[in-house]
């Protein structure tokens, strides 16, 4: 009896989380609701790469670097005192430990990125960011404009050959409701899939309303010089995106594009 004692709490505090660097309120229970019982441990080589200050609550700039870590499969962006913490669960099929986007800030607030390693591990980085809020409650510009509709669905893209694949930056029209603005319901884009020409997947995003409205997107898949990439999506309404993106052969942009498919 003694010996299952002593297993089992040996057992709980391996599990127990790391102390928090950023003594978040929310930190444990981040922990629960993204990395579960995998291992948890902070590490320098996440680089989260945002402002000090939230000049634009509706949408901070927010980049994830874990390209100096190998066997990176998966990265999460989240903030753990907005209402939607979640923004960003990048699951890499054959790509860069890559992504930037803009996301909702409610209020200060930690901004933290996430990579989860082959063996199921999670390394994390972030800081304390400074906003004014309501950026998830406020209604988003197209809704106020009332144009919204005319332009959902719309899509650009446009790629860069660079040494050992391509950066690629996505843009949709979408006006990424939380649900929290009164009369309007939470409805986002869902799933962004990116393929090579031969259909092999590079990577799958998951978005969540947190994303700024209008999500860009930035990914460094590994895509070949001349090569047509492929991008599908769907929001939670099923409007489909889809669109082609020519990688150049050399240095410099090249535009692609496509619409919904509704």
């Amino acid at each position: 009896m003694l010996l299952g004692l002593a297993v089992g709490h040996a057992a709980a505090a391996a599990a127990a989380p790391p102390p928090d660097p950023l003594k978040s309120p929310m930190w444990d229970f981040m922990v629960d609701q993204l990395f579960g019982d995998d291992p948890v441990r902070f590490d320098d080589r996440v680089r989260v790469v945002m402002p000090e200050i939230a000049e634009d609550q509706r949408a901070f700039p927010v980049a994830v670097d874990a390209r100096a870590i190998a066997g990176v499969k998966r990265i999460v962006i989240f903030a753990d005192l907005n209402p939607i913490q979640r923004a960003i669960d990048y699951r890499l099929a054959d790509a860069d430990a890559y992504v930037a986007t803009r996301i909702k800030l409610d209020q200060r607030t930690p901004v933290r990125g996430a990579v989860q390693l082959e063996d199921g591990s999670w390394l994390v980085g972030g800081a304390w960011i400074d906003a004014a809020g309501g950026g998830c409650s406020a209604p988003p510009v197209s809704r106020v404009k009332g144009d919204w509709a005319k332009h959902l669905g719309e899509v650009r893209a446009r790629a860069w050959a660079q040494a050992g694949g391509a950066k690629v930056q996505m843009a949709f029209r979408h006006p990424m409701d939380t649900g929290f603005v009164d009369n309007i319901g939470a409805y986002h884009i869902e799933t962004i899939s990116l393929k090579g020409s031969d259909g092999r997947v590079l990577g799958v995003v998951a978005m969540q309303a947190s994303v700024a409205e209008d999500p860009l997107l930035t990914l460094i898949p590994h895509a070949r010089a001349g090569e047509v990439l492929r991008l599908d999506g769907v929001d939670t309404n099923g409007i489909a995106y889809a669109g082609a993106i020519p990688v150049p052969a050399a240095s410099g942009p090249a535009a692609g594009g496509g619409g919904a498919a509704r």
